[in-house]
């Protein structure tokens, strides 16, 4: 069950910089202990270096859930990156996941007021941070990705803050629901009829359930995934 009042553990911001010889990415990000300000690009100081699929007002914010760093240590062992942070996620709480969450909860944070508008697809960036050439599959494979919010009133953040559920757009639409029509059951075509119409859903996810409907077919995912 989702919790009124779930408190920030952390609040991250980075900039870009070399993940890897002539790769820029702004995945790692670093605890703040200060206010910030929170827009509808994101937070001051923080930055996306691949701004055709990473930012942007339907990412303006990402949040991954600590729980998850335990069992991915559990599983791949304990890799420097498994740590708070280490998914690029600018917010850390714990206790709140994927199957809590679902598509136009509302939050507000500190003064700002957010929305969650789709969950993260991993790319291959992830297997560069974290030195394996199959995480952002295993990413994929668990559904322990994180999601977005996008930004419905600009306002400040403070490390301490706690997000306060103010509604629920689309409480049947969990990110896990949605973890699998779009992995598992991908041509449900009654679900993603529903996905397609779904209007807190980031249009980009929107159009992908539509030009499924409208092929029959699932989308390559290899370049993502694999670079």
């Amino acid at each position: 069950m989702l919790r009124a009042m779930i408190p920030i553990l952390s609040l991250h911001v980075g900039p870009a910089a070399e993940l890897a010889p002539g790769v820029l990415s702004a995945i790692g990000k670093h605890p703040v202990d200060r206010k910030l300000r929170l827009g509808p690009e994101g937070f001051t100081g923080d930055e996306q270096a691949d701004r055709r699929h990473h930012g942007g007002p339907e990412k303006a914010v990402h949040h991954y859930d600590a729980g998850h760093y335990p069992v991915w240590r559990a599983e791949l062992g304990d890799l420097p990156a498994l740590q708070a942070g280490g998914f690029g996620e600018n917010l850390s709480t714990q206790g709140l996941s994927e199957g809590d969450v679902a598509v136009g909860d509302v939050f507000r944070l500190g003064s700002a007021l957010i929305e969650v508008s789709q969950a993260r697809q991993p790319c291959w960036k992830l297997n560069l941070r974290f030195g394996r050439k199959d995480m952002a599959r295993l990413v994929q494979q668990t559904g322990r990705s994180g999601w977005y919010y996008r930004v419905l009133e600009p306002g400040e953040v403070a490390p301490g803050d706690a997000l306060a559920l103010v509604d629920r757009r689309a409480p049947d639409w969990t990110l896990t629901r949605l973890h699998r029509l779009l992995y598992i059951d991908r041509l449900d075509r009654a679900a993603l009829a529903e996905m397609a119409a779904l209007p807190p859903l980031a249009p980009g996810w929107r159009q992908l359930a539509a030009r499924r409907l409208d092929s029959n077919r699932v989308e390559d995912w290899q370049r993502r995934l694999n670079g």
